[in-house]
């Protein structure tokens, strides 16, 4: 009993723990596969049918698939004709047929390939030449089933001075876990009987001196339905107004998960050595920007906060400020007199925001501003992400607070804004964005990510105060954001690009629509910036219909009743 015992725990260890490991040498050897690549797969979600492949409501985003080449042993061409069959092999794979010749010739008993990642075509036609030192191979190679879908945040599968190792986006962040931890086996030169029995027992006598790697799938929390819709929406706002390039995210702002995230232009990651090394960069977390007048409502939740002000608080307007020699107007030159708070933010005035500005104080601006999330990174799950850029209000000149007060003169990047405004639409709970939901370990471990709580920075009674100015400026002011049936909060910014050299470019501007539905209980938030658009000058009309469209899709998507 002990002996059949032992062997069925043998058995065990050979069939379940070693599972995998064994199956990856058999269908190397079964396909004369000559490298096997063990790294985990990362999926997408489907969060309305929660149905989908291999995991419960996930699509494939990355994996690793099998890919045929041709390779040609030039030892075993002798007799053969090479100009015949450079000719002939030219034509199949779209070469030069003199390269080729060259590969063939010259003797060398090694194998060279020559061509990588065939067509099944290709592959039939080679076969059918019957040329004895041509043949057929296979390797594995990471594949991405959906293109450019979410490439930005999948990154890719590339090379460092290590060889294998994931590139930007989610193959770099997670690349550990997803090519597995090594563990290196201890090499054992003793043949006891007690050590062959242990090495024999736990399952490891074939592993002494290996390298082994436990690859784990990673789920991401970003919706497929949503990420390829936003996609298509993204580029057709580009073509609409000739933009340079632009960036849509959406965000659950109770938990903080990123449900989509989108840059034009992009790349496919199946062809990343074909793309230029600027679009790998993910804008959304490694590119900052000014603003505009999306930061009014930050400014008006400090304001608020503190009790200096209400929503029905009154101010007169100018038209303009004087400070330091320096003369700051309203976005149309014009002067709006006595308006309520909720008008400031409806009709975008910078000398209002100013105004809250000088009732807060500089010290407690710039707090309100660090507590928000601007200045430092979000801790997204993402690598190199960017702090943005708020040193102008250490600097101690007033006019710096003045111009930040309205989104001039600091830089924050898109995942700051939309984080900001979900805590906004959260009570003012700041939460940490992130993008992957679980990984899940060989063997069926699943280590889940937990949703924290960063900061409070504004109270829940603010919150809902800023919610209704937000809603009313939408009502109010952007007739091509409004969905009939629900209220939808908003507020837009058109912001200026510096030059670089203290000053701003003239007639360029970057657009910015914040915004999130429903207005008293929130499902999502969007972020929609736009860079240099031609022809239109504010971003309330550029993106405001792109807004109403986005929103739409998601109040449909979520089935969320109406809320009027």
């Amino acid at each position: 009993m002990l002996i059949a015992g032992l062997i069925l725990y043998r058995l065990f260890i050979l069939s379940y723990v070693r599972h995998n490991d064994y199956q990856r040498t058999a269908i190397s050897q079964k396909d004369s596969i000559s490298n096997v690549l063990t790294r985990g797969s990362i999926y997408f979600q489907d969060l309305k049918s929660n149905q989908g492949d291999n995991q419960s409501g996930a699509y494939l985003a990355a994996t690793n698939k099998k890919f045929p080449l041709v390779q040609v042993n030039p030892a075993m061409m002798t007799g053969v004709n090479i100009d015949k069959v450079s000719t002939d092999l030219a034509s199949i794979l779209n070469g030069d047929a003199e390269k080729l010749k060259s590969s063939l010739g010259g003797g060398e008993n090694r194998y060279k390939v020559i061509q990588r990642r065939l067509t099944n075509e290709q592959v039939d036609k080679i076969k059918s030449l019957g040329i004895k030192g041509l043949s057929i191979a296979y390797e594995t190679d990471r594949f991405y089933p959906g293109g450019i879908l979410g490439s930005d945040v999948l990154g890719f599968l590339g090379y460092d001075k290590n060889g294998r190792s994931g590139q930007y986006g989610i193959e770099e962040y997670y690349n550990e876990q997803l090519f597995g931890k090594s563990e290196s086996s201890t090499k054992s030169d003793s043949n006891s009987i007690t050590d062959i029995f242990t090495r024999w027992f736990s399952g490891k006598s074939d592993d002494s001196g290996k390298i082994i790697r436990r690859p784990s799938d990673v789920v991401l929390t970003i919706d497929k339905n949503i990420q390829s819709y936003i996609e298509t929406v993204l580029s057709d706002l580009l073509k609409k107004w000739d933009a340079e390039k632009g960036t849509i995210i959406v965000e659950d702002p109770i938990t903080g998960k990123i449900l989509a995230m989108a840059d034009r232009p992009t790349f496919d990651p199946n062809k990343y050595s074909e793309a230029k090394t600027s679009l790998f960069l993910n804008s959304a977390t490694q590119e900052s920007f000014e603003p505009g007048s999306s930061f009014k409502p930050i400014t008006m939740s400090s304001g608020i906060d503190l009790a200096k002000i209400t929503p029905d608080s009154t101010f007169t307007d100018t038209g303009f400020v004087t400070i330091g020699g320096f003369t700051i107007r309203n976005f149309n030159q014009q002067s709006f007199g006595t308006v309520t708070m909720s008008k400031v933010l409806e009709k975008s005035i910078n000398t209002g925001v100013m105004y809250v500005e000088n009732l807060v104080g500089d010290e407690n601006f710039l707090n309100y501003v660090i507590n928000m999330g601007f200045g430092q990174r979000t801790d997204i799950d993402m690598p190199g992400e960017l702090a943005g850029d708020i040193t102008n209000l250490y600097s101690g000149r007033k006019i710096n607070y003045l111009t930040a007060s309205f989104g001039q003169g600091i830089a924050v990047t898109p995942i700051q804004l939309i984080n900001a405004y979900a805590a906004i639409a959260n009570g003012g709970k700041l939460m940490r964005p992130y993008i992957v939901d679980k990984v899940i370990k060989e063997g069926g471990e699943v280590v889940t990510t937990q949703s924290s709580i960063v900061g409070i920075p504004i109270s829940d009674k603010t919150s809902t105060k800023l919610k209704t100015m937000l809603i009313n400026v939408v009502n109010n002011g952007f007739d091509k954001a409004r969905i009939k049936g629900y209220d939808v909060a908003g507020k837009t910014g058109t912001a200026q690009i510096s030059d670089g050299k203290g000053g701003y470019i003239e007639n360029v501007f970057i657009h910015d629509f914040m915004g999130f539905a429903p207005g008293y209980s929130p499902k999502f938030v969007i972020l929609i910036k736009m860079d240099k658009p031609k022809g239109v000058t504010y971003a309330s009309d550029s993106l405001s219909p792109t807004y109403r469209e986005i929103a739409s899709f998601l109040i449909n998507y979520f089935n969320i009743p109406p809320t009027r």
